[in-house]
């Protein structure tokens, strides 16, 4: 049966009260939740805390009695497993409700076929709806993990209208206001991982914490990319009082007395090959991979490594550490890497209304000066930050 307007609407309010669980639920997905009768709300929730009530138990609290006779409109499949709680398909059918509207169907294994349950004890289930694009966008973390068993990554970069990302190589330059600012923290705050690499751990001496009125779950782990372990010790890194552990990635070439400098102060070091050295000016990106189931420092850091960490061993190193998800945060030589070799799934680009001029540092080093041109797509209408303007994209596909 297929979704009337109506139908689609309570969907899309669905996906919206999804989105409030945001850095509280993961690894669990984000879903919401709607019960209606005769047209007319009776009940709503969300996931909101990973371990909690899922959005359908919370929607039915709510609507109490009305549930019975309802119809639940749910951002995602309701689940079939039992977890750390019962099976959302099993609390609908107890409730009373006789038609159930999904926006996107479940990918997991385990906890996919709640429709089809419902289905088969009598309820009415239409899903998933035309758009399903839509409501895999709610937490296009979940989907992504939950197909290729690898981390999903997203690039943030703060540029001045030229294009710049500081006013001269070396120089710490803050371009964004305390608007886009708190943006960044809420991105943060969804994450498994921040991550930069080391030329601007030894610049910007960031903390790479979860501030600004956010409360994350778990905080996010502190990642630098730093082939020659040369952070130093007294990095802003270690002198935070932080529950957010810090990972330093390393290659085979950082001298031995330079990595057990950082793991004195605490820091996880984990060592993995150099990059190689593409032939290429400008690879094609790295194809899609294979779903499953598919066939400056106080200290001398020692000479300078020439190659970078290999970014895809990298990756595959978060991932059996339990990272699901890593929000880069720079530099811009980092973000056009992991653009240039596919790694990237989205680009959130802070763009602030000033000029740094030829002497200002590029955003996408070797010529590149558009995401566009890194092979990336607008995804909708840049939205403001006071003054500042953030643009959305996502790989292209």
């Amino acid at each position: 049966m297929a979704l009337n307007e109506s139908d689609r609407e309570w969907l899309l309010r669905a996906a919206e009260l999804a989105a409030r669980g945001w850095g509280r639920v993961h690894p669990n997905p984000m879903v919401g939740c709607i019960l209606t009768r005769d047209g007319n709300l009776v009940g709503e929730g969300w996931h909101e805390e990973y371990g909690g009530p899922h959005a359908e138990v919370n929607a039915i609290r709510s609507a109490g009695d009305a549930a019975r006779g309802a119809t639940a409109y749910v951002s995602l499949e309701p689940c079939s497993h039992h977890g750390k709680t019962p099976p959302c398909s099993e609390v609908l059918l107890e409730a009373g409700v006789t038609r159930v509207v999904f926006g996107a169907a479940d990918p997991g294994q385990e906890t996919g076929g709640g429709g089809e349950l419902l289905a088969q004890a009598g309820v009415e289930v239409v899903g998933p709806g035309p758009d399903v694009g839509t409501f895999q966008d709610v937490d296009p973390v979940f989907f992504y993990t939950s197909r290729y068993a690898r981390p999903y990554l997203a690039l943030k970069l703060a540029v001045s209208l030229d294009g710049r990302i500081a006013a001269r190589p070396g120089e710490r330059t803050l371009l964004t206001g305390d608007e886009a600012n708190r943006e960044v923290h809420r991105l943060r705050s969804g994450f498994d991982a921040v991550m930069v690499g080391g030329e601007t751990a030894r610049v910007d001496d960031p903390v790479l914490t979860v501030r600004h009125g956010w409360d994350p779950r778990v905080p996010p782990t502190r990642i630098v990319l730093d082939p020659s372990a040369a952070l130093s010790p007294d990095a802003a890194l270690f002198g935070t009082e932080s529950d957010a552990p810090v990972l330093i990635f390393a290659t085979e070439a950082a001298r031995s007395e330079r990595v057990d400098a950082l793991r004195e102060v605490g820091a996880q070091v984990e060592i993995v090959p150099q990059a190689e050295p593409s032939p290429h000016a400008d690879p094609a990106p790295r194809p899609e991979p294979t779903p499953k189931g598919d066939t400056a420092v106080k200290e001398d850091p020692g000479p300078k490594v020439k190659g970078g960490a290999n970014l895809e061993t990298v990756l595959e190193r978060c991932w059996g550490l339990g990272l699901r998800s890593v929000f880069c945060e720079g530099g811009g030589r980092l973000a056009t890497a992991l653009s240039r070799e596919g790694l990237a799934r989205r680009f959130y680009l802070f763009q602030a209304p000033v000029t740094l001029g030829s002497q200002g540092v590029p955003a996408f080093p070797g010529g590149d000066a558009t995401p566009e041109g890194l092979g990336w797509s607008s995804r909708g209408e840049p939205v403001r930050f006071g003054p500042d303007l953030l643009l959305t994209y996502d790989r292209k596909i």
